[in-house]
């Protein structure tokens, strides 16, 4: 979706996010294409736009602790939380106070992104076992832009 819309880009760790009292590598990162000029080689100066961290046994605590506060600190606009053992996301949106406040995914199921233009996950889709296909979800993310792109790959 960030490509197909040219938004930035995505990093999937290990990449470094140097924060101004740390330094991090989230399991996923989201840098907004305002922010690229942050991004080097082997890691981003400042924090991204959109951290996820996938819990594990080991890292829950630490996820939901120190973490948390490093990125309200730091600035991070949108931190999401995906416990596959429970199966359960959480979403936070920093406010004007500069605070994370949990947000909820919508009477549908869906989580509308803050920070990625558009963007919106349906939260099972997390858990399917297979998980959807990329093509079914980019159409129903990606809409009539992701239609045209996969159109125009098959005329190649």
């Amino acid at each position: 979706y960030v490509e197909l819309h040219d938004l930035g880009v995505v990093l999937p760790a290990p990449f470094q996010m140097k924060l101004s009292r740390t330094g991090r590598e989230p399991d996923l990162l989201f840098v907004a294409r305002p922010h690229l000029d942050r991004l080097h080689p082997t890691h981003l100066e400042g924090p991204a736009d959109l951290v996820v961290e996938v819990l594990s046994p080991e890292s829950a605590a630490r996820d939901r602790g120190e973490k948390f506060y490093e990125y309200q600190e730091a600035g991070i606009p949108e931190y999401w939380l995906i416990d596959p053992h429970r199966q359960w996301a959480e979403f936070y949106q920093l406010d004007d106070q500069g605070r994370f406040q949990y947000i909820s995914p919508d009477a549908e199921g869906i989580y509308r992104s803050k920070v990625i233009p558009e963007f919106w996950i349906r939260v099972d889709w997390l858990w399917q076992d297979p998980l959807p296909p990329v093509d079914r979800v980019m159409l129903a993310v990606g809409g009539e832009a992701y239609a045209r792109r996969l159109i125009e790959r098959l005329r190649e």
